[in-house]
């Protein structure tokens, strides 16, 4: 159980869900779980098939436009769908909402790689046969998307016929009353190209506006005794058909690679042609095995294994799969907020990254983790120009929402004004070192986002009283927006400058020859760097007297809070029942914001002031983004909150499994998939990474009878496992090490269990 997800259900609620949860991608290439065959008429689906990063440029309408805002917007698009195949028993159609389901279950397999749907049918005039589909996407050959049929006739079948197409007139999801969901520009693609050759189904399309190419090459390979085989070439597909006896098993395997011109260039058919011809002696069976030994590898360092609940051990395993499914590998993509499973934020790349679902990768995959914040140096130039658009003269402001690196949020108060991401993605950074000592990635890449988002804060910032204070900005809670200090904003760019400062001087010291390069590309001064250090030393961090906690910001505070105990359930979430300015009114908020800086920056403040803090916020959170649950189920372990702990991981861990925010069907919630992990490897275990080095706080949940995962740290490999009265650490790759458990230091040397009480 604990290693496959099953679906048996079919209403069209569950159906559009489980497009989502059935899934597969592999970094690149995502195809949801829609029917081969499709569904009725009165079925609604969202058919998708997605290329990380493939776009369009879509205008942004405005009934008053002001300087600064975004002309455009970025939008991932739905591409050639190379996913149906139809079946005929004699003249009748296939379809699981027609004739007598005598068996049905679909799965998703996290250890091998592949989903499946076996069904059992009759026919209305009781023809009869069972159907078994496979599909995957590849994790080595990232451009094939490959589906096996097997049907098996059972009776009253005299001819079986195997329909497969590839579609390029596609369209994209609109959902008019989400604004989670694109609302609009449904139509963005143009057929370029259909044709087919020799064994090959070729199809081509452009973008309207970007001007990006996309193909899917296709080619089928059936195993009858005997058939016959025709095709069709309209405008805009090709249908491929194969018609046997109904006597026999007839199997189909249909490998469709994709291409791309933000990776291969122009001429995306050679492209794909290259793939298929590497790929061409290869079974679908052997491409399966290939998908399951590359699983072998990741679950050894990635795999989280729970003892005492075998559902949210499916949840956590389901969760960890799906962020492998959906991180981008190379250059030109990162992780949207929806990976590559729907439509949902349009394929925007957000914050969710850096806080939510890096670290999954830090520590566990630090190569992985590494390409992420590869991916974001090259938006750089983008972000030093959004900077100088809002009026800066210097530094570089990163986008809420972005493809490419433009902004693509047209709300301002709660887009661009969370200007908190830039020290964010420096955060990222900081600790991506402090965890691999790269000192080369320090030299070549962390040092100039540092020094350009410190400058940032510069420009932003002003003293007052012996203060650095930070005015009208949003912090991550977007019920209050464009506010004096908000206290996350504030210790985010307390951490980036002081970093800032520190690296240069790294620079300074140990690569002078990289300083002098970096100063005269930046024109960068020392005057600079020491306003860095005097912003970060004297940074104002809100503190309320009264109550004895950190103000979310300077009118906070001071504002009514609202009466979620009398707000009606269906009045949720808020975003969708109240306009924004009677929220921002109330002291209400939609995610944890000062609880989160306190859980990423706890060293800012002592731990009673943490503690207070977090049980004010706690009652006037609505948790209405699946970024909070997970937050104050870690905040809860730290403070000794362990059923607290444990009922928000909970709600955290299958959010998506058991569709609580009622919109999986529009894509999973990838960040809150990240912050389950982190509610079990920075919450239960309590581990954090710091200058000092690796420090862990163990406490396994009442519930369970032991946890075990593993953690990557300074080119070490590192199992840890915990149980009812102990907790035992071993280095499985990698030289020895101290760490500290529970304050304590204590030696790890490689090889050798060391156990340790609680």
């Amino acid at each position: 159980m604990t290693w496959k997800l099953t679906k048996k259900n079919l209403d069209n609620p569950s159906l559009l869900v489980d497009e989502s949860l059935l899934s597969l991608g592999n970094g690149y290439l995502g195809v949801r779980g829609n029917f081969e065959e499709g569904y009725s008429d009165s079925y609604q689906s969202i058919r998708g098939t997605y290329i990380n990063a493939f776009h369009d440029e879509t205008e942004i309408t405005y009934g008053e436009k002001l300087h600064a805002f975004p002309d455009t917007q970025q939008k991932l698009l739905n591409i050639i769908d190379g996913q149906t195949v139809h079946i005929y028993l004699d003249d009748e159609k296939f379809s699981l909402f027609e004739g007598e389901i005598l068996h049905f279950e679909r799965h998703l397999h996290l250890d091998l790689g592949y989903a499946e749907r076996i069904v059992h049918w009759r026919s209305l005039s009781g023809k009869e046969a069972k159907i078994h589909f496979k599909r995957f996407t590849s994790f080595v050959t990232r451009e094939l998307f490959a589906i096996n049929v097997k049907v098996e006739p059972i009776a009253n079948i005299k001819q079986l016929k195997i329909v497969s197409s590839v579609n390029g007139d596609i369209s994209n999801f609109v959902d008019k009353n989400d604004p989670r969901v694109a609302s609009g520009h449904a139509k963005r693609l143009e057929i370029l190209d259909v044709k087919k050759e020799d064994a090959y189904s070729m199809v081509k399309d452009i973008t309207y506006a970007s001007e990006l190419e996309v193909a899917c090459v296709t080619t089928t390979k059936i195993k009858a005794s005997n058939y016959t085989y025709d095709s069709n070439v309209t405008s805009s597909s090709i249908v491929e058909e194969y018609t046997s006896d109904g006597n026999n098993p007839v199997e189909l395997s249909k490998f469709n690679i994709y291409t791309d011109t933000l990776r291969h260039g122009k001429e995306l058919f050679d492209a794909a042609l290259t793939v298929h011809k590497k790929i061409e002696n290869i079974t679908f069976d052997q491409h399966l095995a290939v998908q399951k030994e590359y699983l072998d590898n990741f679950w050894f360092t990635s795999d989280i294994e729970i003892k005492g609940d075998e559902q949210l051990q499916q949840g956590i395993r389901f969760n960890i799969y799906h962020l492998m499914q959906s991180v981008g590998k190379d250059s030109v993509s990162n992780i949207a907020a929806k990976g590559l499973s729907g439509e949902g934020y349009e394929g925007h790349y957000f914050w969710d990254t850096e806080i939510y679902m890096f670290p999954v990768f830090l520590m566990t995959n630090p190569s992985l983790a590494k390409k992420l914040l590869l991916h974001r140096y090259t938006l750089l130039d983008s972000a030093r120009q959004r900077a100088k658009e809002v009026g800066h003269t210097q530094g570089a402001l990163f986008p809420w929402r972005t493809i490419t690196g433009g902004e693509s949020s047209a709300y301002f108060p709660a887009g661009t004004a969370q200007y908190h991401i830039s020290a964010d993605i420096a955060y990222s950074y900081i600790q991506y070192y402090l965890v691999t000592k790269d000192e080369a990635f320090l030299n070549n890449y962390m040092a100039e986002v540092l020094f350009e988002t410190a400058r940032l804060w510069i420009d932003t910032g002003h003293m007052k009283n012996g203060q650095f204070r930070i005015d009208d900005v949003t912090g991550p809670d977007e019920y209050t927006c464009i506010v004096n200090n908000n206290y996350y904003t504030n210790a985010m760019a307390k951490h980036n400058l002081l970093w800032a400062a520190k690296v240069y001087q790294i620079l300074k010291e140990n690569y002078y020859d990289k300083l002098k390069e970096l100063t005269s590309k930046l024109n960068l001064s020392e005057i600079e760097v020491d306003q860095w250090k005097d912003a970060g030393e004297k940074m104002y961090l809100p503190y309320d007297e009264e109550h004895q906690i950190n103000a979310q910001d300077d009118s906070f505070l001071s504002k009514k809070r609202w009466d979620l105990d009398n707000t009606p359930k269906d009045k949720f979430p808020l975003l969708l029942n109240y306009h924004p300015l009677t929220l921002y009114r109330y002291q209400v908020c939609k995610q944890a914001d000062t609880v989160l800086a306190h859980f990423l920056l706890e060293d800012m403040q002592d731990s009673e002031t943490i503690k207070r803090s977090y049980d004010y916020y706690e009652n006037i959170t609505t948790h209405d983004s699946s970024l909070s649950f997970c937050v104050f189920s870690v905040m809860a372990s730290k403070l000794g909150y362990e059923q607290k702990a444990y009922d928000y991981f909970t709600e955290t861990a299958c959010l998506d499994i058991d569709n609580l925010h009622g919109n999986t069907k529009d894509g999973l919630h990838m960040a809150n998939m990240g912050g389950a992990w982190l509610a079990i490897v920075y919450g239960f275990a309590g581990l954090r990474v710091k200058e000092s080095g690796l420090s862990l706080s163990p406490s396994l949940p009442v519930k369970w009878e032991s946890l075990v995962f593993k953690l990557q740290y300074h080119n070490r490999l590192i199992q840890v496992k915990m149980e009812k009265t102990m907790v035992t650490y071993l280095v499985l790759e990698g030289e020895g090490l101290t760490i500290s458990h529970n304050g304590e230091s204590i030696y790890l040397e490689s090889g050798k269990e060391v156990d340790t009480r609680y």
